[in-house]
């Protein structure tokens, strides 16, 4: 394995930094800068991945939409109630079964969805602007590699 070194042959003071702990660094600056881009909009994580869900899948059960977050019923139904809340998603009755409800993103809901995705392209490009193309490429094609 080579490692990275300046003109004098020495090696940079983050080598020695484990690639677990690098990883999690930017992964914890990522975090932090979608989180400041939700900011505005009092949105929670767990909130803007039922919007993508809805707007994705047009309009789901409840009982979809806990599969497709991963998270429990009670737990999809809370999401809901504060989206709701806001006028961002609506329920309504499935007319193929009285006893269900469908949840679909409202007009106001894409708007946010749309102001929201365009904020976190800037939060993003914060950290992914420090690299050149060539760079980004790699890492793109790593990642891409390790999520597969």
């Amino acid at each position: 394995m080579t490692e990275d070194r300046d003109r004098a042959g020495r090696t940079d003071a983050a080598d020695d930094e484990s690639l677990p702990d690098a990883f999690w660094s930017v992964a914890r600056q990522m975090r932090e800068a979608a989180n400041e881009s939700l900011a505005p909009w009092d949105i929670t994580p767990a909130q803007l991945r039922a919007l993508r869900v809805l707007r994705h899948h047009e309009r789901l059960r409840l009982s979809e939409l806990s599969d497709h977050l991963h998270i429990a019923a009670r737990s999809a139904t809370e999401v809901t109630d504060a989206l709701e809340s806001r006028g961002l998603v609506e329920r309504r009755r499935d007319p193929g079964d009285r006893r269900a409800t469908l949840v679909e993103l409202t007009e106001r809901g894409a708007c946010v969805l749309d102001a929201i995705r365009e904020a976190r392209g800037t939060g993003a490009e914060r950290v992914f602007g420090r690299l050149s193309q060539t760079d980004r490429a790699h890492l793109a094609r790593i990642l891409r590699k390790l999520r597969n």
